[in-house]
């Protein structure tokens, strides 16, 4: 009995191993001639195609092959590739990203693989125009909100704190009485002052866990979300409101900048800053905010709009250069004036400049310090938006593309970001 009880246990031990599923066997590779993906207007780069099975090329299999200006591809081809191989060229006459898509058809399964090859990204530079109210805009609106007081709530979650952190959901006012953001706070469990980090969300409607670890390394760590709602309950609660009532909810009211559905958002990293002043034990110092997507977008409007924020770090930032369409160029998530080129659509275009991480980033000053990262595959935030959005910062800052991610991160740019976030609060050296 005791060796079937052991080989029980083994198997056991195996089943998790066994039901791992990573990857896939047959892959679609784009490779550039470049190792940094990097080229100068009116240079010619060349892509290899690699339609690969279990690491070797496969004979004739039938691809889709899209190329040329991000999101303005105009060469399209359907064709076999006899020994699974296939080399093309493209080249940009003006800064931009010539992008190659490739789909491959096998078994009844599409398996897709992309470059974005930069032509001198350094040069890119925006199109959307800054609003002659644009600051006194955001001061008042900025202004009134702080009418209101923050009466905030505060509930301990002790099934997530540790030995060296307090967890709780909190919740402060926003620009009006009973209009709530909520948030987990993370605060060590040993008394003192502490560096502060706000992290803000990307698009969607989910549960929020809280910034645990880097509270652990000593910091105060406030994740809030953006919809008004508390953010611990079932996960299907946020689902059945994304799919909802929330639907689509980055279009609501896009005629109006005072209606706008990200005024409260904008609002809401604000009044986290004044929460986390007023309520925690910041050290008065050390003040950073960082977000991917459209928590990129909110962390360039918390920077740009309040200087208690000495360090930023965006990651493919979304929500910028709205209007590089007009351009004929790569415009930045949610694409709004992409797909009807904006006809009829004036008062929104007005309205989006207020809207624009671009015009955020214009107001970083030099003594707040960035950390921009993305990748050159991105298909939700263009990388021509996420480099000239990187071109407007006056102040200090630091570049780090991926350039093969796509909308996700790799382990090395997660471990990157967090080594540069922990440095900026003062916790490890250089």
């Amino acid at each position: 009995m005791k060796k079937v009880a052991l080989l029980w246990i083994a198997l056991m031990a195996l089943l998790p191993l066994s039901a791992q599923i990573r990857g896939n066997n047959i892959v679609v590779t784009v490779q550039p001639d470049h190792q940094d993906w990097t080229y100068q207007t009116g240079q010619k780069a060349r892509f290899t195609v690699n339609v690969l099975k279990s690491g070797t090329l496969m004979d004739n299999v039938s691809i889709d092959l899209s190329a040329g200006p991000e999101m303005y591809q105009d060469i399209r081809k359907n064709m076999v590739l006899k020994n699974g191989t296939f080399e093309l060229t493209g080249t940009m006459a003006k800064p931009g990203f010539y992008r190659v898509d490739v789909t491959a058809h096998v078994d009844g399964k599409d398996y897709k693989g992309a470059c974005g090859a930069a032509f001198s990204p350094e040069k890119l530079q925006p199109s959307t125009v800054m609003p002659k109210d644009f600051e006194e805009f955001w001061k008042n609106i900025i202004g009134e909100a702080r009418k209101t007081s923050l009466n905030p709530t505060k509930r301990l979650l002790p099934e997530r704190c540790t030995k060296d952190v307090n967890v709780y959901e909190v919740s402060f006012q926003n620009m009006q009485e009973n209009y709530r953001t909520y948030g987990i706070l993370c605060v060590p469990v040993k008394e003192g002052r502490y560096p502060a980090l706000l992290r803000v969300p990307g698009a969607g409607v989910r549960p929020y866990g809280g910034d645990i670890w880097t509270a652990a390394q000593g910091a105060i760590t406030l994740e809030i979300g953006i919809h008004g709602i508390p953010v611990t309950m079932e996960q299907q609660v946020y689902d059945n409101v994304f799919n909802g009532a929330l639907m689509g909810y980055w279009e609501f009211n896009m005629d109006s900048r005072e209606k706008h559905y990200y005024k409260r958002v904008v609002i809401g990293c604000i009044r986290a800053l004044d929460y986390i002043e007023e309520y925690t034990p910041w050290n008065g110092k050390e003040m950073g905010v960082t977000g991917s997507s459209q928590g990129g977008f909110l962390t360039l409007a918390t920077a740009g709009l309040d200087k208690r924020i000495t360090f930023y770090a965006p990651v493919h930032a979304a929500l910028c250069d709205h209007t590089n369409y007009q351009n004929g160029a790569a415009c930045g998530w949610p694409h709004y004036f992409y797909w009807n080129k904006g006809k009829g659509q004036e008062k929104q275009i007005e309205v989006s400049r207020y809207y624009d991480g671009v015009n955020f980033a214009r107001l970083i000053n030099g003594n707040q310090r960035g950390w921009f990262s993305f990748g050159y595959n991105d298909d939700v935030v263009p990388p021509t938006t996420a480099w000239a959005t990187y071109n407007t910062v006056k102040g200090p800052k630091e570049i780090s593309p991926y350039q093969a991610t796509w909308h996700f991160w790799f382990q090395e740019q997660w471990d990157e970001w967090e080594a540069w976030l922990l440095k900026e609060l003062g916790l490890k050296k250089d």
